[in-house]
């Protein structure tokens, strides 16, 4: 079975950190209803739903993603690039021992996880304003004892790796070549995300179905081109948060 595991929308979301997008407005109402549509998508494939509660005074919490890395043997308790963010941790980190044996990143590493890929046994790392060699060293003398190789990826001009690389199938990647050389991931099947839309490129695979934004519907149609099945959905104000599908989960087995 797979889980979910969420967190709703702190009120305090318009503090969130911001990168790469100019501040707006964020409806927070709008956002969480947004956001339990959201939920309801991953329901409707198949996860159970593990839902935390807001953290009202941790503005960019609801995006639980870079708080963890979940493999099938292991998880790894992040330790996030803003230090604004370090305090998620903890509430995650008290669930998920009842599922995975913990680990954690330590200082001087950082690491996001939307800046982790995991493909099989590899994972690749986005070396990002977030996420630092330091981190990558220690995630890769954590894991290379159950066999896994872990991958250093330069990125630019986004947030995370998974802004400009998701896996979309089995051995195919979503990929905005402007952010990352596909070169790096070897011999994966990439689909370009149109040109006119850069922050295209983040979705979520989950039991053969991209759940994936309404804003790119030029995207939406190459994916759907390649025999992919899309669920679209509505996250306009959590995208003002800098947030994306991916970043709202984390999605593992039990």
């Amino acid at each position: 079975m797979l889980i979910a595991l969420t967190r709703d929308v702190s009120p305090a979301i318009g503090d969130c950190e911001l990168t790469h997008v100019p501040r707006s407005r964020i409806d927070v109402p709008q956002a969480r209803q947004q956001h339990r549509t959201y939920e309801e998508c991953l329901v409707r494939l198949g996860c159970q739903l593990l839902p935390l509660p807001a953290e009202p005074s941790l503005a960019d919490a609801v995006f639980i993603e870079d708080t963890c890395v979940v493999l099938d043997e292991v998880a790894v308790i992040t330790r996030p690039g803003a230090s604004s963010r370090r305090s998620e941790t903890a509430s995650v980190a008290c669930v998920l021992k009842e599922y995975r044996p913990l680990h954690a990143i330590e200082p001087p590493g950082t690491i996001d996880g939307g800046d982790v890929l995991v493909h099989g046994k590899t994972i690749h790392v986005g070396l990002s304003t977030r996420t630092n060699p330091a981190a990558v060293d220690q995630l890769r003398q954590l894991l290379h004892p159950l066999g896994y190789t872990v991958n250093p990826v330069t990125i630019r001009d986004c947030l995370h790796l998974k802004s400009a690389a998701t896996l979309v199938a089995e051995n195919t990647l979503l990929v905005n070549r402007s952010w990352v050389d596909v070169a790096v991931f070897g011999d994966l099947h990439v689909i370009d995300v149109d040109p006119s839309e850069p922050f295209g490129a983040n979705a979520l695979a989950v039991s053969g179905v991209v759940l994936y934004l309404e804003a790119f519907p030029r995207t939406r149609q190459r994916l759907q081109q390649a025999g992919i099945e899309v669920l679209p959905v509505d996250l306009s104000e959590l995208s003002k948060a800098e947030g994306g599908v991916t970043c709202c989960s984390v999605i593992f087995r039990r």
